[in-house]
């Protein structure tokens, strides 16, 4: 049975980046249909995103969940966030988003040995109903620099030759990925300029990141559905 069809049929986005939105996943929503609402994080009041029962994503950024003093609205982010999985509603964390969900859950978050940026398969591991399944053989796109230890009671859905915790679920209805599932051919120009000081920090190739994305995004959008579809089939519904 598809347990979507139970769910409020807006998905809610907490944004913490103007372009990292939820890129080739906002028209697998709408298919399905999905509206979607954003919530800037550092603008708006994200409570009504946090308290919501239905599902909500929170995205992408290139700050820390430590650093609450220069960020103040982490603190909120961070205990509406904690509430939201202690009710066990429907949530994805992307990035910095699953960064703060393992966090929230009491997992230790910090600075990596590395800069990982840029694609590079994925080790899924072969646990039961493993939603990330169809990435097998994959490459994905990684931008981060911070990583986390696995929260207690959490399963280890995917690792990547840099680090071991790159996708882990919490039950059914919590899915946190550090990579960059949401990435879409025509919009990686953005990341591009927008995070071209860390690019050249790390000493990456800005033409070698374009060309890899024109060689492996489109293959992922094209995983990206069934993926989707998996998480939502999934979900143990019932409102709170």
């Amino acid at each position: 049975m598809d347990t979507s069809i139970s769910l409020p049929k807006t998905v809610y986005a907490i944004q913490h980046l103007a372009f990292e939105d939820l890129g080739s996943l906002e028209d697998i929503f709408y298919q399905l249909g999905f509206r979607v609402r954003y919530f800037e994080a550092g603008v708006d009041d994200l409570s009504p995103a946090l308290n919501y029962d239905g599902l909500t994503i929170i995205l992408g950024g290139p700050i820390g969940v430590y650093e609450t003093k220069d960020y103040p609205f982490l603190v909120d982010e961070i205990e509406g966030l904690k509430q939201r999985l202690a009710a066990n509603k429907p949530t994805i964390g992307i990035c910095l988003g699953a960064q703060l969900i393992a966090h929230a859950s009491g997992a230790k978050v910090y600075a990596g040995h590395q800069k990982e940026i840029g694609w590079s398969q994925l080790e899924i591991k072969a646990v039961e109903h493993n939603s990330l399944s169809a990435l097998e053989n994959t490459e994905v796109l990684h931008w981060h620099g911070d990583t986390f230890d696995l929260p207690r009671h959490a399963t280890l859905l995917a690792s990547s030759a840099i680090y071991p915790n790159q996708a882990f679920s919490i039950g059914n209805n919590i899915l946190a990925l550090q990579f960059h599932l949401e990435i879409t051919q025509h919009s990686f120009e953005k990341w591009l300029i927008g995070h071209t000081c860390e690019i050249r920090h790390a000493g990456l190739s800005i033409p070698q990141l374009r060309q890899d994305n024109l060689d492996y995004a489109t293959q992922l959008e094209n995983k990206c559905s069934g993926i989707i579809q998996s998480f939502l089939d999934n979900i143990n519904y019932s409102k709170v």
